[in-house]
């Protein structure tokens, strides 16, 4: 069984945090960078791909999260993938990102505390005396949460994977990619309080037999943007809407 695990490629969002306020977090688009660091996921994937013998040239099931940024890289990954070799292509809610509640669109946590003082240090009391991964921020999820819903995205793969749908390609983000990678492998708690996100369109490949066990390696590592390249900070693609005012 193959499972590459893919980030989402830089959005709006991870430039500049007014983005998450102007578009909301399920609408933040990809920059243009993003889109193109998807496009070279893809063409690793491929290259990957054509060094396997044969054999093991199966179709690829391709899932991804309902988020912009999400289903704008998984229309990137496609770009660069064989045609031939993709199968069912299928979103699924249990990928979307973690919910952070009431701190959705703040990221900082000076303006956090700022904004809601009683909440951040009830926050903070559950994090110093729980741990991040079940600490839940006000009215959100936990990353506990997120694994346990991560969890049941899981059972679908697996009963996929005995129909003989065992080559999937995973579209996603940072903590719920995290989450699935610590679910598959049996890692513990610490594992993921001690292993940091991937980078945006990073690409982790998950492979192995279940008689054996399964491994993971970071497969492709993105490139991040270099001067002269500051143009494509600009958001990718036309179909953007911003999230309604208050009160509307």
């Amino acid at each position: 069984m193959r499972i590459l695990l893919v980030r989402h490629g830089e959005s709006l969002g991870n430039i500049d945090d007014q983005a998450y306020r102007q578009f909301g977090d399920h609408n933040v688009p990809l920059t243009e960078w993003g889109y193109r660091q998807v496009l070279e996921a893809g063409q690793a994937i491929a290259a990957y791909l054509k060094g396997l013998p044969s054999a093991e040239l199966r179709k690829l099931n391709v899932w991804y999260s309902p988020f912009l940024r999400t289903r704008q890289s998984k229309d990137a990954l496609l770009e660069g993938l064989p045609a031939d070799l993709i199968g069912d292509v299928r979103e699924d809610y249990l990928l979307r990102e973690q919910d952070f509640g009431l701190f959705t669109e703040i990221y900082d946590h000076a303006e956090q505390k700022r904004k809601f003082p009683d909440e951040f240090e009830k926050w903070a009391r559950l994090r110093n005396n729980n741990g991040k991964f079940y600490a839940r921020p006000p009215d959100g999820e936990s990353r506990a949460d997120v694994a346990q819903r991560v969890r049941l995205f899981l059972q679908t793969v697996m009963h996929d994977a005995e129909n003989g749908k065992n080559n999937v390609i995973i579209v996603g983000h940072g903590v719920t990619n995290r989450a699935f990678e610590m679910n598959f492998l049996h890692h513990p708690v610490d594992w993921f309080e001690q292993s940091n996100n991937p980078g945006n369109a990073d690409v982790t490949l998950i492979e192995g037999r279940s008689s054996q066990g399964y491994s993971s390696t970071l497969l492709h590592k993105a490139v991040d943007r270099v001067k002269g390249q500051e143009g494509l900070k600009e958001a990718y693609g036309s179909e953007l809407t911003t999230a309604p005012k208050a009160g509307q």
